[in-house]
């Protein structure tokens, strides 16, 4: 009789002893709830600053000094680095010589000018007093010719003379009118040069006095020359300032996703433990390595929780929906789709196909197989997908 009952105990408590089984304390599980989702596209994104001054070379020069490092706080004002401006003043002297040169032109051209008007206006003066001459004359020789005392041809030689004075008269009013136009576009022409000239020597002077860069905000220095005596060129960068006080997120992701970004999307950015809420202000057009860059705009942009290059999680929500059920995730599920999950019973995880939709930060929407208040395994139970159940100890 004992045989028969150690027998009958072993064939109650075999099929427990051989089925497979895993340990509570080795597997994470979560509980479905109900309540708002949001589609989300993860993302990586470094936090920068949201202003940053590039500080450019106003002339070619060479550095003398280096006067701040990367890293110095700046404030409004400080001078970046000392430039050897010995070509600008070259340059602006010599510009000072044009200009004198140019007016002693100038002056030169006006008197030799005012010396031609002068010239035929006293020609025209002397030629109207001989016109006026020729006029008497040939009045009083028209009155002898009538009193018959002076002969026909001596009149008409004095009407002659009238004539001819007149024209040479107006010949030489046409010519002083025709000079004073002339003397007034040249003189108009090298007022033109001076101003040119005048403007020239201003810029010099305005590259002479930037010729030490200095920064045009408070801030810090993210970027800075560190050789001295090196030569740059006009336009060259030497300083980077970054204003620390109020930040964005530049994030990068697939490509895959380019048709479902613009900008306006809300974003949420994960700061350790804490999320910070923000939208796209702008997707650059271009694609580098299967990756897009877009600039996120922060509703709290000078929150304490941002520092300069921070790496942060990037969430950008496409799609929101007000009521559904969820679980949280984990690595037991892919994404969208049917899946196979283990969801507690009892001391026992059975296989239930469950599918799944919407994915966010941390939690999955189950569209079916599961309703609020069912435990599922969310560790990754890839090596018993062909069980049915595994018992729980």
């Amino acid at each position: 009789m004992a045989v028969l009952a150690i027998l009958a105990a072993a064939l109650l408590w075999l099929p427990g002893l051989v089925s497979p089984s895993i340990s509570r304390a080795t597997v994470r599980t979560a509980v479905a709830d109900a309540g708002v989702i949001e589609a989300v596209i993860t993302a990586t994104g470094t936090v920068v600053p949201e202003v940053e001054q590039v500080v450019s070379s106003p002339v070619d020069a060479r550095v003398l000094r280096i006067l701040q490092r990367t890293g110095a706080r700046l404030s409004k004002g400080d001078p970046l680095v000392t430039l050897d401006i010995s070509q600008t003043q070259l340059a602006v002297d010599k510009l000072a010589q044009d200009v004198a040169i140019k007016q002693n032109e100038q002056k030169r051209t006006r008197l030799t000018l005012e010396k031609s008007l002068i010239d035929l206006n006293g020609q025209v003066e002397v030629k109207r007093l001989q016109l006026a001459s020729a006029e008497s004359q040939l009045a009083r020789d028209r009155q002898l010719a009538a009193d018959g005392l002076l002969s026909q041809e001596v009149l008409k030689k004095s009407e002659l003379a009238v004539s001819q004075a007149r024209i040479e008269l107006a010949q030489l009013e046409g010519s002083r009118e025709n000079a004073r136009v002339a003397n007034g576009t040249e003189v108009e022409g090298l007022g033109l040069e001076m101003s040119k000239l005048q403007q020239d020597q201003r810029e010099a002077r305005r590259l002479l006095d930037l010729a030490t860069p200095r920064a045009d905000r408070d801030g810090v220095l993210t970027w800075a020359l560190t050789e001295e005596g090196v030569a740059i060129r006009k336009g060259d960068v030497i300083a980077r300032i970054a204003d620390l006080k109020s930040f964005r997120v530049d994030a990068t992701v697939s490509d895959v996703h380019a048709r479902r970004l613009s900008a306006g999307l809300p974003v949420t950015v994960k700061v350790d433990d804490d999320t910070l809420e923000g939208t796209i202000s702008r997707v650059l057009p271009t694609i580098q390595n299967g990756a897009i860059t877009l600039h996120v705009a922060l509703k709290d942009p000078s929150s304490p929780l941002l520092r300069s290059n921070l790496r942060v999680d990037v969430g950008i929500v496409t799609a929101r929906k007000p009521r559904v059920v969820r679980i949280k995730r984990g690595p037991f599920a892919t994404g969208e789709g049917v899946q196979q999950v283990f969801v507690i019973r009892g001391n026992r995880a059975v296989r239930t196909p469950v599918e799944l939709g919407l994915s966010s930060f941390d939690q999955f929407e189950v569209v079916r197989g599961l309703v609020p208040g069912d435990e599922a395994v969310i560790s990754d139970m890839s090596d018993y997908t062909r069980l049915k159940e595994v018992r729980i100890r």
